[in-house]
């Protein structure tokens, strides 16, 4: 019996990455449902391609533009749009599959109605978990959801874990002999720029990621390492490990995705080449191995390895992250906001690469820390923290042009 997806952010990097694993399987997953933004010719192609029942765009006058271009192509896909029909087709009985690929907060409540619905929920929507761990863990361990880390890091932490070490629906996450997980970061673009021109870093040069390709957003949270930060609190949800024991190194290569190291000093990695099918493919077929279309990874070619620890002078918002998975509570909501809020400034040309950490800061130092029980907990604390963020943005200079 084939697999039935509902794909949340459907025309983004992870989106289509997904897509193109599942067109080399036609026998074993068919699309329920595709999401996406304002992107409406990616989504008009996709939905030509796989024909799904749904599809669910940001506004009236997207779906009403979807709709008459699908109309006359002869596909009967219905469009739907807004915040409520994402959460819809996340729930949807008709699917089995959920994969979370919306970037940001605004994939929160649809990746929550999946938990709640007991979904398998092939999980990319970070800000999930680093917004509402503790929630959100417990509402898949109670409606017995199955969860499967589609970041490459986390799923190379999965794969090095003893079997059955998977949240939700599949067992408990008993980490048996675990010492420590082992993130690996590339160090992004700036890894080696000198510390004093980040002050003039422009937007194109930090999306300008050397091994991955991905959005703009999340290249930028790579180059500052934010990215790195809300993997390690991801890390702490998912596998119930302490911040002392979550450590990264920054390896260039980003050929070793992520380690374990177990307490008999044994070390265990998961290679492979940056390309995000293979941990795609690995989440969608589980227990099961498919093709992904990825090269195999050839160790000669490469020739050596290397790493070293990351400079937190360099990368503050590593730090920024740490602290807040520390503080828990609130914290995690308000590091994820105000940081949103900071890199949409960044990238339109309205602060400095150098104030993102700076503005995070702000936040974290002014706005207080509460219990995160609730929808609304978290809700009230990334509220609040935009709020201070876009007052902090509006009182900074704005970079001088050139």
């Amino acid at each position: 019996m084939s697999q039935r997806l509902v794909i949340l952010g459907s025309t983004g990097s992870i989106g289509v990455n997904t897509l193109d694993v599942v067109s080399r399987h036609p026998d074993r997953f068919t699309v329920h449902a595709l999401s996406a933004h304002r992107n409406l010719e990616r989504l008009f192609e996709q939905c030509v391609a796989y024909r799904p029942a749904l599809a669910v765009v940001a506004d009236a006058h997207g779906a009403a533009e979807l709709s008459a271009r699908l109309r006359a192509a002869d596909v009967r896909t219905e469009v739907r749009h807004g915040a409520a029909a994402l959460v819809e087709i996340a729930g949807a009985a008709e699917a089995d599959t959920v994969v979370a690929a919306i970037v940001g907060a605004a994939g929160l409540n649809p990746v929550l109605e999946a938990a709640r619905a007991g979904k398998r929920i092939l999980l990319a929507n970070k800000e999930a978990l680093v917004l509402s761990g503790a929630l959100f863990m417990a509402t898949a361990e109670r409606a017995g959801a199955t969860l499967l880390p589609l970041d490459s890091e986390h799923n190379a932490i999965f794969q090095c874990l003893p079997r059955g070490a998977v949240a939700g629906g599949e067992g408990a996450r008993v980490l048996r002999g675990v010492e420590r997980l082992v993130l690996t970061a590339s160090g992004g673009p700036f890894r080696e720029r000198e510390l004093a021109s980040l002050h003039d870093v422009t937007p194109d040069e930090a999306c300008a990621h050397p091994n991955w390709v991905m959005g703009r957003k999340i290249s930028v949270d790579s180059a500052s390492m934010m990215n790195k930060g809300l993997e390690v609190i991801e890390a702490h949800w998912l596998f119930g490990v302490s911040a002392e024991r979550i450590e990264v190194l920054i390896h260039p290569q980003s050929v070793i995705h992520s380690m374990v190291s177990y307490t008999d000093g044994s070390m265990l990695a998961q290679l492979g080449n940056p390309d995000m099918r293979t941990p795609i493919a690995h989440a969608l077929a589980f227990p099961d191995r498919i093709a992904s279309g990825v090269r195999p990874l050839d160790l000669a070619e490469i020739g050596k390895l290397t790493f070293e620890a990351p400079d937190l002078r360099r990368f503050p918002c590593l730090r920024l992250a740490f602290e807040a998975l520390r503080r828990a509570g609130t914290a995690g909501a308000l590091l994820n906001a105000a940081n949103e809020v900071a890199v949409d400034a960044f990238l339109a040309g309205r602060i400095r690469f150098t104030d993102i950490s700076q503005i995070v800061e702000h936040v974290l130092d002014a706005v207080p820390v509460g219990p995160a029980l609730s929808l609304d907990d978290v809700l009230d604390a990334d509220r609040r923290a935009r709020t201070l963020a876009q007052t902090r943005i509006a009182a900074l200079p704005a970079p001088a042009t050139s």
